[in-house]
């Protein structure tokens, strides 16, 4: 019987015409039919109930009149559903401007349960504190210099002498945690209500219209909430019902910190009251204006609500907000702005509309990719995890900058952006038809620009430096790593490549030659000519992709020489398609920069460790790979780079990497031919790639979620179910053609 369920009736999905498609779906069914009853007989049992829904369902959720893939089925599926409080499975709304992180009250109520996992923040894209500096640190005080061929280069280093100084700009600015909206639970015995109090928790992230419907009961009384985030203001709608709220044992409350500086995952410090300000601003009827100040930092909160309520102060810095009311329904919105809110909020019902329509059009709009026809047991999984990555990323790493690691569910590294990372941040946004929130970030870039430049002139290079980790000012933070790694360089020529496939016009060409141009220059002026052996080197100082190597001997790292290669190549055709002669420093570059580093018919990490396969070298990023992969092939030999993998199969310590690298090297597998390795890559049981009940890449108790590799598994899936300049000619060409797979899909963009 398992064998007949698991027959491919998803084959349907190719019919040409809705005639046809009627036609077979009798037969398909009948056949099933006469089959099912022939097991029955031969048996002596019942028909199983379940075996005909699933029958039914599978028939009808899948196929549509149209042929295309319903949209809704797909995605509605994998809503997350959590039955009990688990302090890694709180739930988010957002618009990629702002963020609302809910734990099972669909608010923020539980806070210190939470804290042990993944911490209930509100934090923004805008939020941003700085501590005062009145010992006026700057980036120059950071400065170290370190030997390049006999040239002393200075570099921003955590290890200056003024430790102090590397500290506060490392921790300055810091994305602020705006405050906790929470609920006031009182039970029977006028006790506050726990976590553990909690029981019939049923929550619904419901991802078709972005909306969170939250139930639970303690002492026999039951609380439903509902949570939206506006589409378009930093704002949550909510919506309360329970006869707690006639009964006086139900409020709200609201409490705002001060900013924190400390490495982490919290983004506030709630233990520095006389350090900031939270006053009232204006009361009327069902509605609060408050100001926030922080320092020289000030933001505002605004909430209203149509039924009677009081607003109470409960402490410095905290208020409670309890309805004056018989019924048992109370409903309120909460704003958030780095401006005064003068206007009035849209009520509830027309937030819930607006996200409604804003979700629906999200998930109709751009690229699907549907796998339920599939017979390999892993696909429900992959396909969980790539609809809940397009809704997370989209939450979280669709602002107007660059987002940090976790994006703005929680503060990493001070909350702040890895150059390197944005990459797989957000490529996937281009190849899932998603253009428009790729773009916003390239006018960040063209704003920081300048910083870039100047970097590169005090170092003694000409053209643009991009930092590595930054906050919104674009100025880089103070790393003894950071500093030094260069494969965040040619990121922003990807990008604007990357648009230009699919605008393809001179004005767009021109709107961003300069940061192409700027970038490619640094590039060639960054390579060192060695005259001896008449070729470019990269290097030294230099930290590779694969971070556990001396920056002051390390050269040549292999991926890097070959994003080098690929970035002055396709800045040399920005130039030939405005009608430009090309450079002749950067072809004189490409012409002699050195190979890739081969030893033993194998590609090493750096050149400057011909030990890579003899040592220890076999954990962190397996970065080789991502020459032949992450980028199309420039030099690198397709049998060298299939040795390799297989090298990396064998060996690799792959608990010690990060959850993009297992997409990275999916990628690679699937551009040289090898998609069952592929998949068995992109789906490994280790614990870096797992995935939440929400979705969420995990890594460790310090970084539970990881949005690099939720993002970098949608980029995977898209360019191995489209395929990429050069891939075989059949559907899905980076996945298995084994007949376990069957990978519907529609409006991805081929990868480069």
């Amino acid at each position: 019987m398992k064998k007949v369920y698991g027959l491919r009736l998803y084959q349907l999905h190719n019919w040409e015409t809705l005639l046809m498609r009627r036609i077979r779906l009798i037969r398909y069914f009948t056949a099933y039919w006469n089959l099912l009853l022939f097991t029955v007989d031969a048996e002596n049992k019942r028909l199983p109930v379940a075996a005909m829904l699933w029958i039914v369902f599978v028939v009808t959720a899948t196929c549509r009149a149209d042929g295309r893939i319903d949209r809704f089925a797909l995605v509605s599926r994998h809503d997350p559903v959590v039955h009990k409080a688990d302090a890694l499975t709180p739930l988010s709304v957002g618009n990629g401007n702002f963020c609302f992180t809910a734990d099972i009250t669909g608010l923020q109520t539980f806070t210190d349960f939470y804290d042990e996992g993944i911490p209930l923040c509100i934090q923004s894209h805008w939020g941003w504190h700085r501590f005062p500096n009145p010992q006026g640190y700057n980036l120059e005080d950071t400065m170290v210099e370190l030997d390049s061929h006999g040239r002393m280069v200075k570099y921003a280093s955590q290890d200056s002498t003024k430790r102090q100084a590397s500290e506060w700009l490392r921790a300055n600015p810091h994305r602020l945690g705006l405050g906790r909206i929470g609920l006031k639970l009182i039970k029977s015995d006028d006790s506050k209500v726990n976590v553990r109090d909690c029981s019939n928790i049923e929550q619904k992230l419901d991802l078709w219209t972005g909306s969170l419907a939250s139930r639970f009961s303690f002492d026999g009384k039951t609380v439903e909430v509902e949570t939206c985030c506006h589409p378009e203001l930093d704002m949550i709608a909510v919506r309360i019902k329970s006869v707690l709220i006639s009964e006086d044992h139900l409020g709200v409350t609201i409490a705002f910190p001060y900013g924190c500086g400390r490495f982490g995952k919290e983004p506030g410090d709630w233990f520095k009251p006389q350090l900031h300000s939270t006053q009232i601003t204006r009361m009327t009827k069902g509605r609060v204006e408050l100001e926030r100040k922080l320092d020289n930092y000030i933001y505002y909160v605004c909430m209203e609500f149509p039924k009677t309520a009081n607003f109470n102060k409960t402490g410095t810095h905290s208020y409670e907000l309890i309805p004056e009311s018989d019924s048992d329904d109370f409903e309120f919105a909460a704003a958030f702005s780095p401006a005064p809110l003068a206007k009035r909020l849209p009520a509830v019902g027309e937030s819930e509309a607006a996200c409604k329509r804003h979700w629906k059009n999200f998930w109709e709009s751009g690229a699907a990719v549907d796998l339920s026809g599939s017979t390999d047991e892993r696909a429900g999984e992959l396909e969980r995890r790539v609809v809940l990555s397009q809704y997370l990323t989209a939450i979280q790493c669709a602002g107007t900058m660059p987002p940090a690691e976790t994006g703005l569910t929680f503060n990493s590294w001070y909350g702040k952006a890895h150059l390197e990372m944005h990459w797989w941040h957000g490529v996937h946004f281009a190849l899932w038809g998603r253009l428009p929130l790729f773009e916003k970030w390239l006018p960040w870039y063209q704003l920081i620009l300048p910083k870039a430049k100047k970097t590169a002139k005090l170092q003694g290079y000409s053209g643009a430096h991009w930092p590595k980790m930054v906050g919104p000012d674009g100025r880089e933070g103070p790393s003894s790593i950071g500093a030094f790694i260069i494969w965040q360089q040619p990121h922003p020529i990807y990008y604007a490549e990357l648009c230009y496939r699919q605008h393809t016009n001179r004005k767009y060409l021109e709107k961003y030659k300069e940061i192409v141009f700027e970038t490619a220059e640094f590039m060639s002026s960054f390579a060192f000519w060695d005259k001896k052996k008449a070729r470019y080197v990269l290097g030294p100082p230099v930290m590779p992709v694969q971070e556990r190597y001396d920056v002051a001997k390390t050269y040549n790292p292999t991926f890097e020489l070959e994003y080098w290669r690929w970035g002055l190549e396709t800045a040399q055709k920005w130039r030939q398609r405005l009608g430009l002669e090309r450079n002749k420093k950067w072809d004189h570059v490409l012409k002699h920069l050195s190979e890739p580093p081969v030893k033993d018919g194998l590609y090493l990490s750096t050149e400057s460790t011909p030990d890579t396969w003899i040592t220890n070298h076999w954990k962190d990023h397996p970065s080789m790979l991502f020459a032949y992969g992450v980028l199309p092939p420039q030099t690198v030999d397709l049998q060298i780079m299939r040795r390799t993998l297989d090298k990396v199969m064998e060996k690799w310590d792959w608990p010690t990497t990060w959850g993009w690298d297992f997409p990275a090297a999916a990628i690679t597998a699937a551009r040289i031919g090898k998609p069952e390795t592929a998949i068995d890559i992109l789906l490994m049981k280790t614990i870096k790639n797992i995935y939440l009940l929400n979705g969420h890449n995990y890594q460790n108790g310090t970084l539970p979620i990881y949005l690099p590799g939720n993002g970098g598994l949608l980029t995977a899936v898209a360019m191995m179910a489209a395929g990429w300049d050069g891939a075989p000619k059949r559907n899905a060409p980076g996945f298995p053609d084994n007949g376990k797979w069957t990978v519907r899909w529609e409006g991805l963009k081929r990868m480069p």
